[in-house]
């Protein structure tokens, strides 16, 4: 039984085979990996077969084995001119486990979820990934596919930023992702984040983490739990030796989206942001455009980049108008600016706008890290502006 208490986590009182398995799995690094962490057991390994055992055993984890009904889907892929009968799919079948020289019940793999003391079996990566992957094509050609397995994505900011996190798991648009938000999940919230009641008080972090693993267990996820800071965000852009290949900064600290874009120019990454108001786009080429200003030079009135983080104290208003363009916003979003402090906390975000966004992101990254044509710019997918042209 895993037993939640906000922000702390028990693991689960199975055998301590299991828990020595969970704390194996988990990096050094954190000692909350368990709480999002996926562990894959494989029935060649000896020691794995063993804790999968253990586990039915207790009669206390919760089994699903489609393992043949994934097997089937892969095989009526790979024959894709054929309406294969049974006994043809029987043969088939037969065939894959003899290539694969293991009985049926050694193919395949378990994937354990502690949060939801659950396993599941599926098939064995490559095979998962092609099966996985295969309604993409030829939206996504298979060489685009694995170019995509060698980026490094970063999302800062958990509530637009998981649906932007999502989208690119379900397109498989990256080999890891680095996610990042020091907040747990509040009521408000769920006007926009897709979850469940269960999750209140849960960091977004391992929310986000969790949804990803449950799509795709095999996809390496990276998770600051405490949220990018000043001290940690030269960690976040190039952890273990690897610099992002692209930056999506969703978080609400003006520090944190300036400092992010000067450490992002000098290291050459580009940046995406979606603002969740009219469908506003903001792309920033400092990959190719090294000496870009930050923000296309919306805050060139303020003085340097390099002392903008200064003059926040006094300054934050004006320069978060500017940046965001205040005459571009939609009325109704100007309007809530002046309740801010009055009849609301912080400014209003629908999850229509957020999914878009979330999708939009998630288009142009796809775009972005395939080398097709992605300039620098601000642009606007406005539906309400869309609808009103049709109309005239």
């Amino acid at each position: 039984m895993i037993v939640y208490d906000h922000k702390n986590i028990t693991l689960p009182t199975l055998s301590p085979v299991l828990v020595i398995k969970i704390m194996d799995s988990s990096t050094k690094k954190n000692e909350f990996d368990h709480a999002w962490k996926p562990i894959i057991l494989s029935p060649m390994n000896q020691e794995d077969k063993d804790v999968v055992k253990k586990m039915k055993d207790t009669g206390k984890v919760m089994f699903f084995d489609t393992f043949e009904l994934q097997l089937t889907e892969l095989i009526k892929a790979r024959n894709p001119k054929r309406n294969l009968c049974l006994e043809e799919l029987s043969a088939k079948k037969s065939d894959f486990f003899l290539a694969s020289g293991r009985s049926p019940a050694d193919c395949g793999n378990w994937v354990y979820y502690p949060w939801r003391n659950t396993l599941v079996r599926i098939l064995e990566e490559k095979d998962f990934v092609q099966l996985r992957t295969v309604r993409n094509r030829y939206k996504i050609t298979d060489e685009e596919q694995e170019k995509l397995q060698n980026q490094s994505i970063g999302v800062v900011g958990l509530s637009v930023g998981q649906s932007v996190a999502l989208c690119l798991a379900m397109e498989r648009c990256f080999g890891e992702l680095r996610i990042a938000d020091f907040d747990t999940l509040d009521l408000s919230n769920m006007n926009r984040i897709r979850t469940g009641l269960f999750n209140l008080g849960i960091k977004k972090s391992w929310i986000v983490a969790r949804e990803i693993a449950e799509i795709d267990p095999y996809l390496k996820v990276t998770a600051f739990n405490e949220g990018v800071t000043e001290k940690n965000l030269e960690a976040f852009l190039s952890w273990e030796g690897k610099k992002l290949d692209l930056l999506i900064e969703e978080c609400d600290s003006l520090p944190i989206k300036l400092l992010a874009r000067m450490k992002a120019k000098a290291m050459g990454i580009p940046v995406l942001m979606d603002t969740s108001d009219r469908g506003m786009m903001d792309i920033e080429r400092f990959d190719l455009e090294p000496d870009r200003p930050i923000f296309h030079g919306l805050l060139e009135g303020f003085g340097e980049e390099e002392g903008l983080l200064a003059k926040l104290p006094e300054n934050g208003k004006d320069v978060m108008m500017a940046l965001l363009q205040f005459e571009n916003l939609s009325e109704r979003v100007k309007y809530s600016f002046s309740e801010l402090g009055k009849s609301i906390t912080s400014w209003p975000q629908l999850a229509s706008s957020v999914i878009l966004g979330g999708a939009a992101c998630c288009h142009y990254a796809r775009m972005l890290l395939l080398g097709q044509s992605v300039a620098s710019g601000r642009f606007y997918v406005d539906l309400d502006h869309i609808i009103n042209l049709n109309e005239g």
